[in-house]
Protein backbone atom coordinates (compact mmCIF):
# COMPACT_ATOMS: atom_id res chain seq x y z
CA UNK A 1 0.00 0.00 0.00
CA UNK A 2 1.22 3.47 -1.18
CA UNK A 3 0.15 6.71 -0.09
CA UNK A 4 1.56 9.97 -1.93
CA UNK A 5 -0.51 12.81 -2.27
CA UNK A 6 0.14 14.28 1.42
CA UNK A 7 3.41 16.40 2.84
CA UNK A 8 4.69 12.60 3.86
CA UNK A 9 4.21 10.23 1.53
CA UNK A 10 4.02 6.58 2.83
CA UNK A 11 4.51 2.69 1.51
CA UNK A 12 3.97 -0.63 3.80
CA UNK A 13 4.72 -3.66 3.65
CA UNK A 14 3.08 -6.37 6.05
CA UNK A 15 2.39 -10.13 6.62
CA UNK A 16 1.85 -12.44 9.46
CA UNK A 17 3.76 -15.12 10.49
CA UNK A 18 3.97 -18.21 8.27
CA UNK A 19 1.12 -20.22 9.14
CA UNK A 20 -0.44 -17.40 11.21
CA UNK A 21 -3.83 -16.02 10.22
CA UNK A 22 -3.47 -12.95 12.61
CA UNK A 23 -0.83 -10.70 12.64
CA UNK A 24 0.17 -9.30 16.14
CA UNK A 25 1.46 -6.18 14.65
CA UNK A 26 -0.63 -3.04 13.80
CA UNK A 27 0.46 0.43 12.47
CA UNK A 28 -1.56 3.21 12.15
CA UNK A 29 -0.67 6.94 10.32
CA UNK A 30 -2.54 10.07 9.94
CA UNK A 31 -1.94 13.74 8.39
CA UNK A 32 -3.50 16.85 9.92
CA UNK A 33 -2.51 20.11 9.32
CA UNK A 34 -0.73 20.52 11.76
CA UNK A 35 1.49 16.97 12.15
CA UNK A 36 2.01 13.44 10.31
CA UNK A 37 1.97 10.51 13.33
CA UNK A 38 3.10 6.97 12.23
CA UNK A 39 2.89 4.09 14.70
CA UNK A 40 3.67 0.71 14.74
CA UNK A 41 3.25 -1.72 18.07
CA UNK A 42 3.96 -5.53 17.57
CA UNK A 43 1.94 -7.37 20.56
CA UNK A 44 3.66 -10.01 23.21
CA UNK A 45 3.27 -13.12 21.41
CA UNK A 46 0.95 -13.85 18.99
CA UNK A 47 -2.21 -14.34 17.36
CA UNK A 48 -5.69 -13.04 18.27
CA UNK A 49 -4.40 -11.65 21.88
CA UNK A 50 -1.79 -9.87 20.56
CA UNK A 51 -3.63 -8.37 18.04
CA UNK A 52 -6.08 -7.36 20.47
CA UNK A 53 -3.63 -5.07 22.51
CA UNK A 54 -1.33 -3.81 19.25
CA UNK A 55 -4.82 -2.52 17.64
CA UNK A 56 -5.85 -0.96 21.29
CA UNK A 57 -2.71 1.10 21.37
CA UNK A 58 -3.55 2.11 17.53
CA UNK A 59 -7.00 3.15 18.58
CA UNK A 60 -5.46 5.85 21.41
CA UNK A 61 -3.06 6.90 19.10
CA UNK A 62 -5.80 8.21 16.06
CA UNK A 63 -7.33 9.84 19.07
CA UNK A 64 -4.53 12.63 19.85
CA UNK A 65 -2.60 12.34 16.63
CA UNK A 66 -1.96 16.24 17.78
CA UNK A 67 -0.19 15.51 21.26
CA UNK A 68 3.33 15.15 22.00
CA UNK A 69 4.97 11.30 22.11
CA UNK A 70 5.38 11.44 25.98
CA UNK A 71 1.47 12.33 26.49
CA UNK A 72 0.51 9.99 23.54
CA UNK A 73 2.94 6.99 25.34
CA UNK A 74 1.33 7.49 28.22
CA UNK A 75 -2.08 7.16 26.93
CA UNK A 76 -1.20 4.23 25.27
CA UNK A 77 0.40 2.22 28.47
CA UNK A 78 -2.81 3.12 30.33
CA UNK A 79 -5.55 1.57 27.60
CA UNK A 80 -2.86 -1.88 27.94
CA UNK A 81 -3.73 -2.47 31.82
CA UNK A 82 -5.04 -5.92 32.18
CA UNK A 83 -3.93 -6.73 28.54
CA UNK A 84 -0.82 -8.47 27.06
CA UNK A 85 2.22 -5.76 26.94
CA UNK A 86 3.17 -4.51 23.78
CA UNK A 87 6.49 -3.01 21.69
CA UNK A 88 6.05 0.45 20.28
CA UNK A 89 7.77 2.36 17.92
CA UNK A 90 6.11 6.23 17.40
CA UNK A 91 7.46 9.01 14.59
CA UNK A 92 5.65 12.34 14.89
CA UNK A 93 6.79 15.51 12.50
CA UNK A 94 5.24 18.44 13.33
CA UNK A 95 4.51 20.39 10.08
CA UNK A 96 4.50 23.53 10.90
CA UNK A 97 7.72 23.76 12.76
CA UNK A 98 9.53 21.25 10.71
CA UNK A 99 10.52 19.06 13.18
CA UNK A 100 10.15 15.32 13.85
CA UNK A 101 10.55 13.93 17.21
CA UNK A 102 10.63 9.68 17.62
CA UNK A 103 10.76 7.26 20.31
CA UNK A 104 10.66 3.23 20.47
CA UNK A 105 10.62 0.80 23.53
CA UNK A 106 11.24 -2.66 22.86
CA UNK A 107 11.98 -4.45 19.26
CA UNK A 108 10.76 -1.69 17.00
CA UNK A 109 13.51 -0.13 14.99
CA UNK A 110 13.55 3.32 13.15
CA UNK A 111 15.96 4.26 10.68
CA UNK A 112 16.36 8.33 9.57
CA UNK A 113 17.93 8.30 5.61
CA UNK A 114 19.06 11.89 5.20
CA UNK A 115 19.12 13.21 1.15
CA UNK A 116 22.89 13.30 1.88
CA UNK A 117 23.01 9.68 2.48
CA UNK A 118 23.55 9.75 6.41
CA UNK A 119 21.82 7.23 8.56
CA UNK A 120 20.84 6.40 11.29
CA UNK A 121 19.64 3.66 13.31
CA UNK A 122 17.78 4.09 16.47
CA UNK A 123 18.57 2.18 19.63
CA UNK A 124 14.89 1.24 21.39
CA UNK A 125 14.85 1.46 25.14
CA UNK A 126 14.19 -2.10 26.10
CA UNK A 127 11.24 -3.80 27.85
CA UNK A 128 7.53 -3.03 26.32
CA UNK A 129 4.26 -1.34 27.61
CA UNK A 130 1.84 -3.12 29.80
CA UNK A 131 0.24 -0.56 32.09
CA UNK A 132 2.97 0.12 34.45
CA UNK A 133 5.42 3.37 34.73
CA UNK A 134 7.83 3.45 31.89
CA UNK A 135 10.99 5.58 30.97
CA UNK A 136 10.96 7.57 27.75
CA UNK A 137 13.79 8.38 25.60
CA UNK A 138 12.77 10.94 22.33
CA UNK A 139 14.72 11.90 20.01
CA UNK A 140 13.98 15.19 18.09
CA UNK A 141 15.81 16.76 14.78
CA UNK A 142 14.74 19.17 12.21
CA UNK A 143 13.29 17.35 9.04
CA UNK A 144 14.20 17.94 5.46
CA UNK A 145 12.58 17.55 1.86
CA UNK A 146 13.60 14.45 0.79
CA UNK A 147 13.92 12.98 4.28
CA UNK A 148 12.87 9.08 4.55
CA UNK A 149 12.11 7.75 8.14
CA UNK A 150 11.82 3.23 8.38
CA UNK A 151 9.62 1.64 10.79
CA UNK A 152 9.87 -2.08 11.36
CA UNK A 153 8.88 -4.48 13.83
CA UNK A 154 11.25 -7.17 14.29
CA UNK A 155 10.35 -10.07 11.58
CA UNK A 156 12.31 -7.23 9.69
CA UNK A 157 16.26 -7.39 10.57
CA UNK A 158 18.74 -5.03 10.13
CA UNK A 159 20.47 -6.77 7.48
CA UNK A 160 17.84 -6.95 5.35
CA UNK A 161 17.49 -2.99 5.72
CA UNK A 162 21.44 -3.08 4.60
CA UNK A 163 22.91 0.56 2.98
CA UNK A 164 22.70 -1.51 -0.24
CA UNK A 165 19.11 -2.17 0.04
CA UNK A 166 17.99 1.30 1.06
CA UNK A 167 20.35 3.00 -1.30
CA UNK A 168 17.66 4.65 -2.90
CA UNK A 169 15.11 7.72 -2.02
CA UNK A 170 11.95 5.92 -3.76
CA UNK A 171 10.01 4.27 -1.01
CA UNK A 172 7.71 2.13 -2.83
CA UNK A 173 10.64 0.72 -4.70
CA UNK A 174 12.42 0.21 -0.66
CA UNK A 175 9.24 -1.16 -0.03
CA UNK A 176 8.74 -3.75 -3.20
CA UNK A 177 12.21 -5.06 -2.83
CA UNK A 178 12.06 -6.11 0.47
CA UNK A 179 8.82 -7.76 -0.21
CA UNK A 180 11.02 -9.32 -3.57
CA UNK A 181 13.55 -10.28 -1.37
CA UNK A 182 12.37 -11.44 1.65
CA UNK A 183 9.09 -11.69 1.65
CA UNK A 184 9.09 -15.73 1.71
CA UNK A 185 10.88 -15.15 5.02
CA UNK A 186 8.47 -14.99 7.53
CA UNK A 187 9.53 -16.50 10.93
CA UNK A 188 7.61 -13.57 12.65
CA UNK A 189 5.27 -11.01 12.26
CA UNK A 190 6.55 -8.21 9.78
CA UNK A 191 5.80 -5.03 8.98
CA UNK A 192 7.82 -2.40 7.39
CA UNK A 193 6.71 1.18 6.66
CA UNK A 194 8.69 3.82 4.50
CA UNK A 195 8.07 7.29 4.40
CA UNK A 196 9.61 10.61 2.82
CA UNK A 197 8.78 13.64 3.70
CA UNK A 198 8.20 15.59 0.68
Amino acid sequence: MTISDNQVAVSVYQKAKKGNYYCGDSYFHMETDDAFICALADGLGSGELAKDSSQAVMEVIEEFPNQEIEYIIKKCNEVLLGKRGVVLGILRIDLKQQTYSYSSIGNIGIITLAKDGKRNRNIPLSGYLAGYPKRLKVTRGQVESGMIFLLFSDGVTDRRLSVKNTNTHDIHFIIEQYKELYGQFRDDDTTLIAMEYK
